[in-house]
């Protein structure tokens, strides 16, 4: 059972900074941003799968001010905490599939953050490929995900997303993700791999489209 929109709702005002709090002990979103920033070059269209409550989108709209921004997510709240700019950035309660059908090739940057450990294993094929349906012929994803691994701050993590989110998580290593990747995008596509602070458990792909 999810207990997270419980708690969440008794921070009133405060959930937003809350939220952020929480956030930095699983990841540094300054380092993610400068990572993507570091890859990639004046993106034109970008969509966001997963964009949750929008803290990742709202980084991307301050890095890529001149960026069409789509962000979706199942979830029908998607976006509800972004506080960014909003000119280009619009949230949709959709699916990537979607997307992928009435929008093939639309997109020059695709990124996907913390995402395919909450899909299930038998979906995440169908999530990788309409994915790669979505990026224009040069363009490039980043993929970003937490790796399992026998830590204290593995088993915290995998705690607080089954009892806040109330998902059946399941946790890749980042070998594990390189290959499902390799497998949906082609080896040569993946074209650069780093972690994000503050842990190794963050680990990033950057892959051409």
């Amino acid at each position: 059972m999810a207990i997270g929109p419980t708690v969440r709702r008794l921070f009133g005002k405060y959930e937003p900074q809350i939220a952020a709090l929480y956030r930095s002990i699983y990841i540094d979103l300054d380092d993610y941003i400068g990572q993507i920033e570091r890859w990639v070059k004046n993106p034109k269209r970008i969509l966001e799968i997963g964009a949750g409550e929008g803290a990742v989108t709202e980084r991307l709209a301050e890095a890529f001010p001149n960026a069409s921004i789509t962000g979706i997510d199942i979830t029908d709240n998607v976006g509800r905490l972004y506080a960014g700019p909003t000119g280009k950035v619009t949230f949709e309660q959709k699916t990537v599939q979607e997307v992928a059908a009435s929008q093939p090739g639309s997109y020059d940057f695709v990124i996907l953050s913390d995402v395919l450990h909450h899909v299930p294993i038998n979906l995440r094929p169908e999530i990788l490929s309409s994915a790669r349906q979505c990026l224009s012929k040069d363009g490039l994803m980043i993929f970003k995900d937490w790796g399992r691994a026998r830590t204290p701050i593995h088993l915290m993590c995998l705690a607080s997303d089954r009892y806040l989110t109330g998902d059946d998580v399941s946790f890749l290593t980042a070998t594990e993700a390189e290959k499902l990747l390799a497998y949906h995008f082609g080896a040569s596509a993946i074209a650069d791999r780093t972690t994000i602070a503050p842990w190794s458990n963050n680990y990033a792909f950057l892959i051409n489209g």
